[in-house]
């Protein structure tokens, strides 16, 4: 069974709807006999009226049913059926320009559309729309001359529109795509959050829960050492990806087989591949994974590497520990780190 954090932290988790306690815990409310994440936007009972859990299964094994607000029983952020239609006909016809009226004609309210792409994209369906557009673009600029052909072929009305669009999410010209790259970035579901996947032509460079602090650093920070901008894409890395997170987090998967590329300096590089060498359901202490880069006083070097990590959970930072066994250090969250723990250890109960 997992143990859960203090009754005090859960409390103000769930008053201050905090996601980096998604999957960790699920709270019973005894006045309505329903449970919710922590995330919950519903109204926030008194804290003598709530009772926590570990899973959904404990909850409903003491009468509690699902909330039909934050639904418990699926991933947070699970986009819903009315977005998947719409993201599966953009995924197929990327050029596809669906203005307001084509939404209503799905049965679809374009305001709707707009609040769910800034809240969970933080971008509009437009904007999002024009990025697969773009991206599409940048694929067929890599291996053709024709940037006015390309243009009206992605969906642009424009030759200028489409050069001023692309520049504008690029970061430079449609004639010098030949020489370029994008990161094609998408949202992969886990039970403690979602996360935001990216990949380049070698492999996945960027997995990140969307509410860490660093986030928007560790994206500049690719973007800047690569000189490519993140995108919206398809990667088929993206579909195996979340099979093999599933999987993991069902315990029926120790190892990961999803190419990887590495983006830092030499010695970054050097500590996330010995982090790749630490076994499934093992830990290291800082200063472990100091002597086995053969560098023994670098610990704090190794440390903040561990911090620039930029691909969690399959460059498993999280199996690094203070040299006093406590849980230090994770950008995702301690509660994150401990459930990743727990999972390797199998001390979540199914």
């Amino acid at each position: 069974m997992n143990q859960l954090p203090t009754t005090t932290t859960m409390y103000q988790a769930l008053v201050q709807k905090n996601s980096q306690f998604e999957g960790i815990f699920f709270a019973g409310i005894k006045t309505t006999g329903i449970f919710c994440r922590p995330t919950c936007t519903a109204r926030k009972p008194k804290k003598e009226n709530v009772e926590y859990f570990s899973t959904t299964k404990d909850a409903m094994a003491y009468g509690y049913r699902p909330c039909k607000v934050c639904t418990p029983m699926s991933y947070s952020g699970k986009a819903p059926d009315w977005v998947n239609v719409i993201l599966d006909e953009l995924a197929i016809h990327p050029d596809t320009r669906m203005k307001d009226y084509d939404l209503v004609k799905r049965g679809i309210d374009p305001s709707r559309a707009r609040r769910w792409f800034k809240k969970e994209h933080g971008i509009t369906f437009q904007a999002y729309q024009r990025s697969l557009r773009i991206n599409k673009a940048f694929g067929t600029l890599r291996t053709s001359t024709s940037v006015t052909e390309t243009a009206f072929d992605s969906g642009f009305e424009s030759l200028s529109g489409f050069q001023d669009a692309f520049k504008k999410n690029i970061g430079f010209n449609p004639s010098d795509s030949s020489s370029k790259g994008v990161i094609e970035v998408s949202r992969v579901l886990t039970p403690v959050g979602p996360m935001v996947a990216g990949t380049t032509e070698r492999g996945l460079c960027f997995l990140e829960f969307t509410d860490r602090k660093m986030f928007e650093n560790q994206i500049r920070r690719i973007q800047s050492k690569t000189n490519q901008r993140f995108l919206p894409g398809k990667n088929t890395i993206f579909n195996e990806l979340q099979t093999q997170l599933d999987e993991y987090f069902e315990r029926s998967r120790e190892e990961f087989t999803i190419p990887l590329d590495l983006i830092g300096t030499d010695f970054q590089i050097r500590v996330w591949e010995e982090l790749l060498r630490i076994s499934y359901g093992q830990v290291r202490t800082y200063a472990q994974q100091a002597i086995a880069i053969q560098n023994q006083n670098a610990v704090r070097a190794v440390a903040r590497a561990n911090g620039m990590n930029s691909i969690s959970i399959l460059v498993p930072c999280h199996r690094v520990i203070g040299s006093n066994g406590k849980l230090v250090g994770y950008g995702g969250g301690l509660h994150r780190k401990k459930y990743l723990l727990d999972i390797e250890r199998h001390l979540i109960d199914s």
